[in-house]
């Protein structure tokens, strides 16, 4: 019998030790897990005189435009475009090693206003910022880089050029080569 009772006293302390030895608090905030890019071995390069899996008509057809040119095209496509009475500059890159949040921090720096947002299940973020005309870039973590769609209404005041280029870089996203 006194070895039983030995036996139970040594399990509690035990259990007591173990509870007490593993226990501890986190300070800190939860933060929701951030999930990896969904196609992580994809290219958004320029390819077939496709700027960012787009081809011209597709960018036109996004934009509403009624006349499209594209003076550039390689790592980096310009476009310009006319809708109704208005023109638009567009650019589309792609770093195939770069880094959103690097990229973020850049737009800030520059005076930018950010918001975060989500992007056909990519992190992404806009960067609004009005110079020469109401300006946007929408940039998402693709593949293995960053890709980004910036729109900027030449001249005007007022309009949402986020939206446009949200617009884009969903279509980009969605595109198959």
């Amino acid at each position: 019998m006194l070895l039983r009772v030995g036996s139970i006293a040594v399990a509690a302390v035990t259990a007591m030790m173990t509870v007490a030895s593993c226990s501890q608090t986190v300070g800190g905030t939860a933060e929701r897990a951030q999930p990896t890019v969904p196609d992580p071995d994809r290219s958004y390069g320029y390819v077939d005189d496709r700027c960012g899996l787009l081809q011209d008509t597709s960018v036109q057809e996004v934009m509403g435009a009624e006349h499209i040119v594209r003076p550039y095209s390689g790592a980096v496509c310009q476009y310009v475009l006319s809708r109704d009475t208005q023109n638009i500059d567009v650019i589309f890159s792609w770093f195939e090693s770069g880094n959103v949040d690097r990229e973020r921090d850049l737009a800030a720096e520059r005076g930018a206003t950010i918001t975060d947002t989500v992007v056909e299940r990519h992190q992404a973020f806009l960067a609004r910022r009005d110079t020469n005309g109401v300006a946007c870039s929408a940039t998402a973590a693709a593949g293995t880089g960053v890709l980004s769609w910036w729109v900027q209404l030449r001249d005007q005041s007022n309009g949402d050029p986020c939206r446009d280029a949200e617009r884009l870089l969903s279509a980009t996203l969605q595109a198959d080569l």
